[in-house]
């Protein structure tokens, strides 16, 4: 673990307070993802170290609306894989698509977000991307919120690797 990068997101993006989550559960941390993709020399840190967890057969990464989106870009950039946006569903006009970018039928797609606490949203749209012909069976986060949801998208035929879990964030950098 790079302690380092890790207090740096700890300082950057935890707050205090009593925040719903989208399980809805209440906590009192958080961490405000939007902090740390907005900074972009934290973005390009964070970036650097996601690169190993992507794996060797991705053709495209599926940045999940809002907060995947800005991390599968920086990834993109890096890596040249090419990106895809994904919508929680689809919109209702113009081209009415779930997922903007490069056609994804066929593909090995890895699914990126920012912080995941049961990986529910990853699992829907891991199926409606599945459903329109994409190979997914990875994905990438920042922050794991909690151990549940590993096996939750184990069960839907996901892996999730993170590069920092909650309770490392919340031991290492209190």
């Amino acid at each position: 673990m790079d302690t380092l990068l890790a207090q740096e997101i700890y300082q950057t993006a935890h707050l205090t307070g009593t925040f719903q989550l989208r399980s809805g559960r209440i906590s009192n941390d958080y961490f405000d993802k939007y902090l740390f993709e907005s900074e972009p020399n934290l973005l390009n840190r964070i970036t650097d170290q996601l690169i190993a967890k992507i794996p060797d057969n991705t053709e495209l990464l599926a940045g999940l609306e809002l907060g995947g989106v800005p991390i599968a870009t920086a990834l993109s950039l890096k890596t040249g894989i090419p990106a895809l946006f994904v919508r929680k569903k689809a919109k209702e006009y113009g081209t009415c698509k779930l997922a903007e970018g490069m056609p994804l039928s066929g593909k090995n797609v890895c699914i990126i977000e920012d912080v995941v606490t049961t990986g529910g949203q990853i699992v829907l749209s891991a199926n409606d991307m599945r459903g329109l012909g994409a190979k997914v069976s990875h994905a990438i986060c920042v922050i794991r919120r909690e151990e549940a949801a590993q096996e939750h998208l184990l069960v839907n035929g996901l892996q999730l690797s993170s590069l920092f879990t909650f309770k490392d964030l919340m031991t290492f950098c209190k």
